[in-house]
């Protein structure tokens, strides 16, 4: 009976954080697999680590620290692995759902623009890649992102601001933005 409620409080607490969860482990890892592997490590951990969850104020915020130290663990003991934007059509299997979706041309459009910001962010180093990706694609606020990569709210800001510079900088020089 104690292992049903300990499913139960576990499903309450975490399921409402999985799209986010699942979203982030794709950013950092770029690979529908590695990304699936990454969410069911945190579940296991998390698992393990009821007791503490049910006395946290903010799980989310505190899944996302775990899934951040997991990857950034895997990051060390293999080789580097560089972060990607995706379309949130593609992630969420398909681009028919969006306008245009079967126009081949507007999807190919698509398709380069992403190529291009897939690029652009790959020309930024890793801290200002994360942060721009955690604020701007998935929307974390700065004290959010500073829970999670545990850097000052100041740097944060800074590093934010030198990452959009740099980005519109390669953006415009691409013929991006004009």
């Amino acid at each position: 009976m104690a292992e049903q409620q300990s499913h139960l409080a576990f499903e309450r607490i975490v399921r409402p954080h999985f799209d986010r969860l699942y979203r982030l482990a794709f950013r950092l890892c770029a690979d529908r697999s590695r990304a699936e592997d990454l969410f069911q490590e945190l579940l296991i951990k998390a698992f393990g680590k009821l007791d503490e969850l049910v006395g946290i104020e903010q799980p989310g915020a505190w899944l996302c620290r775990i899934m951040y130290n997991l990857f950034i663990d895997d990051y060390r003991r293999y080789q580097r692995q560089r972060l990607h934007v995706v379309d949130e059509a593609h992630l969420a299997g398909g681009i028919d759902e969006l306008p245009g979706g079967n126009d081949p041309r507007a999807e190919s459009e698509r398709d380069q623009t992403w190529e291009r910001l897939d690029a652009a962010l790959s020309e930024l180093s890793d801290e200002h890649r994360i942060v721009v990706l955690l604020h701007d694609a998935e929307g974390y606020k700065l004290d959010e992102i500073h829970e999670l990569i545990g850097v000052p709210v100041g740097t944060i800001k800074s590093r934010l601001h030198r990452a959009r510079a740099r980005l519109k900088e390669i953006l415009v020089n691409d013929g991006t933005l004009s």
